[in-house]
C-alpha cells in the first residue's frame, strides 16, 4: 500500500452520516482502501460461489491464528482452546458482563469511557466506578490509592479495561498493568480487557496483554480483540475473545448462539486474511499514522494553543482539551456549528468528557490540513462568528 494514494472514503458511515459540506473527524474508522490481500482474497471466495453454512466443528481457524498472533507480535502464548468468536468487541463485552456479573454488581472502568460500555452496564443494572484518568505533564494517569479504596468501598465485582485506551490514547505500562493484577488477584475481579487498538500502538510504546502477565491473571481475564479496527474492516462484524475463566467459557458456550449471533463467514476470512497476509500494509499505515500524529501535534501547539493534548501512544484517535476556550461542555457542537467540523463529543464519553473532543486523524495528509484549516479558522474567529 502506498501511503500517497490514501483517500476519504465517502461510502463510509464516518463521511455518509455527516451533513454536506461537514469534515468528518468523529467516527472511528480510517479513511483508507481495505489492505489488497484481503480484498484480493474475498474476490477469490466470492469466486467460488461457496457462501453456505460455514462447517467448523472445533471453532473457526480464526482460533489458531489468534494465539499464533499473539505469540509472535506480543510474546503471549494462549492456548486456542478457551478462544471463541463474537460478532463484535462490544458485543464480547457485554456478554461478559451479563454472564460474568450480576444487576446492581460495581464495574471499575477508566474515565473517560467509550460510550457504548458506559451505555451497557446502565442498561444492565450494574454500577461504573469510575477509575479517573487525570492530565498531567506525563499524560494520562490514574491514581492507584485512589482506585484501590474505590474497589474497596463499592464491593467492586468487575473491571473493564480499555488499553490502549479510548479515547484518551493511552498505552498502559507494565508497571500499571502490574498495578490492576494485584488489585484484580485481591479482589477476586472479572477482567474484561478491551485490546482492539492494540496493532495500532505507536514507537517506543508497546502492548502488553493483560493476560500475558501470568497464568492466574490469564484465568481471570477475558482478553477482546478484532482486525476490524487496525485493517478498517469494521463491517464485517467479526471479533474474537480469549475466554479465561473457565465457568464464563463454559456459561457463553451455553448460550443459544441465536441470542447474540454469530460471526459470519466473510468475517472469519477477511480477518484470517488480515492478520495472515497484510501486516505489510499494516506496517505502511503506522507510519502514515505516526506522520499525521506529528503533524496534528505540532499544527495544535504553532496555530491552536488554546487547546491542549497529549499525542496518543496507540490508535488515530486525539483526545483535545477544549476547556480553556470557554466553550462549555460541549466545544463538539460549535465546531460543527461555525467551523464545519464534524468531531467526537466529549460529554458522550462519560465522566472526565465535558469541555474536550475526540478527533480521527486517520486521513490523508491533504484532508488532515483541511480540517486543521477550520478549527484554527473557527477559534480565531470574533463572536458572533464563532
Amino acid at each position: 500500500m502506498d501511503p500517497g494514494v490514501l483517500r476519504s472514503g465517502a461510502g463510509l458511515k464516518k463521511w455518509r452520516q455527516t451533513a454536506a459540506g461537514v469534515l468528518p473527524a468523529g467516527l472511528a474508522e480510517m479513511d483508507f482502501p481495505v489492505a489488497e490481500p484481503v480484498r484480493e482474497g474475498l474476490r477469490r471466495l466470492l469466486g467460488e460461489g461457496l457462501l453456505g453454512y460455514p462447517y467448523w466443528p472445533d471453532g473457526s481457524p480464526l482460533r489458531e491464528v489468534f494465539a499464533e498472533r499473539m505469540a509472535k507480535r506480543y510474546d503471549w502464548r494462549p492456548q486456542p482452546g478457551p478462544v471463541r468468536e463474537f460478532a463484535t468487541v462490544t458485543q464480547g463485552v457485554h456478554l461478559a458482563l451479563h454472564l460474568g456479573t450480576e444487576p446492581g454488581d460495581a464495574v471499575a472502568v477508566h474515565t473517560p469511557v467509550y460510550g457504548p460500555f458506559r451505555d451497557g452496564l446502565a442498561r444492565m443494572g450494574r454500577r461504573l466506578v469510575p477509575i479517573p484518568l487525570h492530565d498531567t505533564p506525563q499524560g494520562w494517569v490514574w491514581d492507584p490509592g485512589l482506585l484501590a479504596k474505590a474497589v474497596a468501598d463499592s464491593g467492586c465485582r468487575a473491571l473493564v479495561l480499555v488499553n490502549p485506551h479510548n479515547p484518551t490514547g493511552r498505552v498502559f505500562h507494565r508497571a500499571e498493568l502490574l498495578q490492576l493484577a494485584e488489585l484484580a488477584e485481591r479482589h477476586d475481579l472479572l477482567v474484561i480487557s478491551d485490546e482492539i487498538h492494540a496493532d495500532l500502538a505507536h514507537a517506543p510504546h508497546h502492548h502488553i496483554p493483560f493476560a500475558s502477565l501470568g497464568p492466574e491473571i490469564e484465568q481471570r481475564t477475558v482478553t477482546l480483540t478484532s482486525a476490524t479496527k487496525a485493517f478498517n474492516l469494521a463491517g464485517i462484524r467479526c471479533a474474537v475473545g480469549h475466554l479465561g475463566p473457565a465457568r464464563l467459557r463454559a456459561a457463553v458456550d451455553e448460550q443459544p448462539v441465536e441470542l447474540y449471533g454469530a460471526v459470519n463467514a466473510l468475517g472469519i476470512h477477511a480477518s484470517l486474511l488480515a492478520w495472515t497476509e497484510g501486516d505489510a500494509w499494516l506496517a505502511a499505515v503506522r507510519r502514515h499514522l505516526a506522520g499525521v500524529r506529528d503533524r496534528l501535534t505540532a499544527t495544535l501547539a504553532d496555530r491552536l494553543p488554546g487547546i491542549a493534548h497529549h499525542p496518543p501512544e496507540g490508535s488515530y484517535l486525539a483526545w483535545l482539551d477544549c476547556r480553556a476556550l470557554g466553550w462549555g461542555e460541549d466545544p463538539a457542537a460549535r465546531f460543527r456549528e461555525r467551523g464545519a467540523v464534524e468531531l467526537g463529543s466529549g460529554p458522550g464519553f462519560g465522566p472526565g468528557g465535558h469541555g474536550f473532543v475526540r478527533l480521527n486523524f486517520a486521513t490523508s495528509a491533504a484532508v488532515l490540513d483541511e480540517l486543521l484549516d477550520r478549527l484554527v479558522h473557527c477559534v480565531a474567529a470574533e463572536e458572533p462568528a464563532c
